[in-house]
């Protein structure tokens, strides 16, 4: 199916020229665009790089956390014992952030659709848990 194979490399020359084409293509590890120049060259994370994977890999569990805290506060309502919507943010985050860790030790790579659906399961069960929502 031919738009499944999206063409990057047109869009990203006509927005970006080149040589910055060529970075980013490097940034994205995306060899078949390297080739495509016949060039190879070794990038180098800069010191500011690897806290801004870190950030991008985490936000997913950021926003999920946050809006199922949002959401399951008017579907839930207030229960007595319940934790404060903070620290049911805080819970849902790192309940998601350890899912999506399992997700990349067990594919070997981040942004598996298996990754983040284990993602909604375990932060939604742990909203309903944080919730009370058995009662």
């Amino acid at each position: 199916v031919v738009w499944l194979m999206p063409k990057v490399q047109t869009a990203i020359f006509s927005l970006l020229g080149a040589q910055a084409a060529f970075d980013l293509c490097l940034i994205i590890k995306s060899t078949a665009h390297i080739t495509t120049f016949g060039l190879f060259r070794p990038t180098h994370m800069g010191a500011l790089d690897p806290i801004y994977h870190l950030m991008n890999f985490l936000a997913p569990a950021l926003a999920v956390g946050g809006l199922l805290t949002l959401v399951g506060s008017f579907i839930l309502g207030k229960r007595a014992g319940a934790p404060v919507w903070i620290a049911q943010a805080a819970i849902n985050f790192v309940a998601g952030s350890l899912a999506m860790g399992v997700g990349l030790w067990f594919f070997g790579r981040d942004g598996k659709m298996a990754s983040y659906a284990a993602l909604l399961v375990v932060a939604t069960t742990s909203q309903w848990v944080c919730g009370r929502g058995w009662r």
